[in-house]
């Protein structure tokens, strides 16, 4: 089973950004499906944005023209590109491996640690 460690998370100013890396032990990236997913205290974890084994992407409304999801096959990590947050962003942000269907539903079969980003006003 995958590793997934994601790195990059931390307190940036509203309209400030971040890029979130998460990068996989494994030797099958490639062939998966990776999602960003995000918890805000209270509240249950959501999809932000994911990625296919081909590149199709897809985002939440909240994020979508603001955030921007990719994935680098040859470092085994997907990245997402944060740009104009919010306060509203604040979260711990997870990646999640899997198909698909299953990533954007966040049942994929790994996930990681997460990180948090959190944006102050």
């Amino acid at each position: 089973q995958a590793q997934l460690v994601e790195s990059g998370g931390g307190l940036v100013q509203a309209g400030g950004s971040l890029r979130l890396s998460c990068a996989d032990s494994g030797n099958l990236f490639s062939a998966y499906s990776m999602a960003w997913h995000r918890q805000a205290p209270g509240k249950q974890r959501e999809l932000v944005a994911g990625i296919s084994n081909a590149d199709f992407t897809n985002y939440a409304n909240p994020v979508q023209g603001r955030f921007t999801i990719s994935r680098d096959d040859a470092k085994n990590t997907v990245y997402l590109q944060m740009n104009s947050l919010k306060p509203e962003d604040t979260a711990v942000y997870y990646c999640n491996q899997g198909s698909f269907s299953a990533v954007l539903t966040g049942t994929g079969t790994s996930w990681g640690q997460g990180t948090q980003v959190t944006v102050s006003s």
